[in-house]
């Protein structure tokens, strides 16, 4: 029982300090771009979907276990 009430402490402290720093902010409106139209949920899915970070990346692996798979037919054919 105390360590949930200890626990409820910690949360009420967390949202009062919240409060005073950010408090003026929580009523005002969701600001609205003149500029750009929302994103449709779609287009805002694909701001996350994954991309190639490593340009190349995956041609360079192929690459090198091309060159090690012909290393070890040459291996073989001197055995």
């Amino acid at each position: 029982m105390k360590e949930m009430t200890r626990w409820e402490d910690i949360k009420r402290k967390a949202q009062a300090e919240a409060m005073a720093k950010y408090g003026d902010l929580i009523d005002l409106p969701h600001p609205v771009s003149k500029k750009h139209p929302p994103l449709s949920a779609a287009q805002r899915a694909a701001q996350f979907s994954p991309f190639a970070a490593l340009t190349g990346y995956e041609e360079a692996i192929r690459e090198t276990a091309r060159e090690v798979s012909l290393e070890e037919d040459v291996e073989r054919e001197l055995v």
